[in-house]
């Protein structure tokens, strides 16, 4: 994105549309609402100043100059858990599940996190995101905890799946 200016410009307003129409349709990105533009533009400008300083990675996946997907980590701010670092979000285009969008921002994620020397990369998804739940375990992430009925979503309620992976151990193969 960086060597294509046209794409860097455009970014806030692509992403906001990925983001803003994955929710609409009942994507479980952590809002109950499609967000705002302004609320996207922020969020996308802590994440670019947290990885300008070494605390973050943000990837996003396009085809010509559509935005297929996007990810993030952020390293926790605490001073006692500096050496890790939690995969925000992972959001990829409806048109472009099951064609290995999500695996390879997940993995370039991954990959930065080890290069960015974090030990451990957390993250947590919605109990009903079988799909995602299924990726993150392939890429060797494993559970480490639920919370039962633990999101909200108007009248119903899910689990809180908890998935870490160490990255002081090299990778497979």
């Amino acid at each position: 994105m960086a060597a294509t200016p046209g794409l860097a410009a455009a970014f806030p307003a692509a992403a906001h549309r990925l983001l803003a129409d994955l929710v609409r349709d009942g994507a479980a990105l952590g809002w109950v609402e499609p967000p705002s533009a302004a609320d996207v533009a922020a969020l996308l400008d802590d994440v670019s100043a947290a990885a300008r300083a070494g605390d973050a990675a943000l990837r996003a996946a396009y085809l010509g100059d559509r935005l297929l997907g996007l990810g993030y980590w952020l390293r926790y701010a605490r001073p006692t858990h500096r050496p890790h670092a939690d995969l925000e979000k992972l959001a990829v285009a409806a048109e472009a599940h099951g064609r290995g969008v999500g695996r390879a921002l997940a993995a370039a994620l991954v990959a930065d996190a080890r290069a960015a020397g974090i030990e451990v990369l957390t993250l947590d998804a919605r109990g009903d995101n079988d799909a995602a739940l299924r990726l993150y375990r392939s890429l060797g992430f494993t559970e480490y905890g639920r919370l039962p009925g633990f999101v909200a979503v108007g009248e119903r309620r899910y689990d809180k799946v908890f998935h870490m992976l160490d990255l002081r151990r090299p990778p497979d193969g």
